[in-house]
């Protein structure tokens, strides 16, 4: 599930980048739409086949206000504000710091890692590097801010990660979609308000493409990404997600005729090795697997 939501992620980031450099739609525009388009989906959808999940106690709104705002809305906006100011290269470097990110926060609460996990971490930090490593230099002369907001990136996404489980234990991944969706749609409909994206007068074949982005780029890969994440550790869900660059970049190769050159194909083999290593359990974990089953 994961893996197939990385794969959507990364392939119609492909998509995206060509709504962002041939039809001049704003990178946080583009976020906006595909949230309501994704909520605008979700919603009926729950009414018709899982209406008591709509259902959730008062205690459960403050939760869904942290993620849906310093979860959702911050990936999405640190990220794409990181892609304006440093270059998508380095932007992906920095966002996929977010698996090593969280296996330091498991190990400050005692939690010790696989073996597997950290060659997986360090081949998936790695390979995104050789990735993307053919970054334009003058980004290294970015402002201290656009760093920041860079780093922040990664931490948002760890964060993500991380304080969704805490979610998903008690409430199905359609609710948790949903209402952090919605909370995130409304944060950037206050930036960027709904009439004067009504007013930029794109036309139906840009719609068209919108429409692409919010389901194949919003709704089912968040919706995979959550099924599996319930049944993964946290790092282990980061690492296999760091498959995205690699079809990003493959992807861009074939459809927008972006180079890839040796020491890509070489990061995108690690990419596919950390992979592989964070599927890999444990002695420990496969018996209390077994246990369970």
């Amino acid at each position: 599930m994961v893996l197939g939501a990385a794969t959507l992620w990364g392939a119609l980031a492909t998509l995206a980048r060509f709504v962002f450099r041939d039809h001049h739609v704003p990178a946080l525009t583009v976020v906006e739409i595909r949230l309501a388009i994704a909520c605008s989906l979700l919603l009926p959808w729950m009414l018709w086949r899982n209406r008591p999940a709509l259902r959730v106690g008062r205690e459960d709104f403050g939760y869904f206000l942290i993620l849906g705002l310093f979860g959702v809305a911050a990936v999405q906006g640190t990220y794409y504000y990181s892609i304006s100011r440093l270059g998508v290269g380095i932007s992906i470097l920095l966002q996929y710091l977010a698996p090593a990110i969280v296996v330091l926060y498991n190990l400050a609460r005692g939690h010790r890692p696989s073996g597997f996990t950290l060659l997986a971490v360090a081949a998936a930090v790695a390979g995104t590097a050789l990735l993307v490593s053919g970054v334009d230099r003058s980004t290294l002369h970015a402002s201290a801010l656009d760093w920041c907001i860079g780093f922040t990136a990664a931490f948002t996404f760890a964060f993500y990660i991380v304080y969704s489980k805490r979610g998903l234990r008690r409430h199905e991944p359609a609710t948790v979609l949903l209402y952090t969706f919605a909370i995130a749609g409304l944060f950037w409909g206050v930036v960027t308000p709904p009439w004067k994206i009504a007013a930029a007068g794109y036309g139906a074949n840009v719609w068209l493409m919108f429409l692409c982005i919010g389901i194949g780029s919003t709704l089912l890969p968040f919706a995979l990404f959550y099924g599996g994440l319930r049944r993964l550790r946290a790092e282990e869900a980061g690492v296999i997600a760091t498959i995205e660059p690699v079809v990003a970049v493959l992807t861009a190769a074939l459809f927008l005729g972006e180079g890839l050159g040796t020491i890509q194909l070489c990061g995108a083999f690690l990419v596919l090795v950390a992979t592989l290593l964070a599927t890999i359990q444990s002695p420990e974990r496969s018996a209390l697997t077994a246990e369970r089953v």
